[in-house]
């Protein structure tokens, strides 16, 4: 018996990984974050499988769920949006379970950011304009953050920035960005990626509190932030002509 964490994308079902939907198509028990997570992902589990919704219950419900399981030998698709290495809240549920001495392994999904970028068509690192990218979120009344893992700070670098979990915050993303990247810089919300309802706001570090406000979105969105997004740069040297390496050599 194995508990499968499983990264099921960022919500169109054909996102989810080979790997991944394999599991689900296998387990005979499915948890899966409902509130994130379309039921179409879910619908392949096998018929009579046990599904449950996880959004309602609590971490301890959720493990008591799996200790059943384990008690009868059954697999388990525990089912998680985007990538569950990003903001997924598994780590809690692995140290539950490496006490009970229940295995479980992970399989990585496509992550909000990257199926944003890929419907803004844009690159996240252009050359000579941003070769990072900062994954981050703001402090929230259920999250702090650590010390020293600030905006501002984060900012400083010009780096490529993608803000999850603080659309509620927009407000004070703006304020504490405006200094470092100004108003002109592209700024993108992407709500919903993936879902029917997709929605892709873009506008300026300026101005685009006042487009998200008008257009009511206030949860389950990504904030996108960097002169990457606008993309124009340099090409890169990797097909450029006069550039030789092991596979072109001179």
């Amino acid at each position: 018996m194995t508990v499968h964490f499983i990264g099921a994308g960022p919500g169109a079902p054909d996102l989810i990984t080979v790997r991944g939907l394999r599991l689900i198509e296998r387990c005979p028990v499915c948890l899966y974050a409902g509130s994130l997570v379309p039921r179409a992902v879910i619908d392949a589990a096998p018929a009579g499988a046990r599904i449950v919704d996880t959004a309602l219950l609590t971490l301890d419900q959720i493990i008591d769920e799996i200790a059943m399981a384990h008690r009868t030998r059954l697999d388990v698709a525990r089912v998680h949006s985007g990538d569950p290495s990003l903001y997924g809240a598994i780590a809690e549920q692995m140290r539950r379970l490496d006490a009970l001495g229940i295995p479980f392994d992970v399989t990585p999904g496509v992550p909000a950011f990257a199926a944003a970028a890929a419907a803004l068509r844009r690159e996240l690192t252009l050359p000579q304009v941003a070769q990072t990218v900062i994954l981050t979120r703001t402090a929230t009344r259920s999250s702090p953050m650590p010390p020293g893992e600030t905006l501002e700070t984060f900012a400083a670098s010009g780096a490529t920035l993608a803000i999850h979990l603080s659309i509620a915050n927009l407000a004070r993303v703006v304020r504490s960005l405006l200094p470092h990247y100004g108003g002109d810089c592209p700024a993108v919300v992407a709500y919903r990626v993936g879902w029917p309802d997709e929605r892709l706001i873009q506008g300026t570090l300026g101005d685009i509190r006042d487009q998200t406000k008008a257009a009511g979105i206030t949860r389950t969105a990504l904030i996108l932030i960097g002169p990457a997004l606008a993309g124009a740069g340099s090409d890169s040297r990797l097909y450029a002509a006069g550039h030789h390496h092991l596979f072109r050599p001179r």
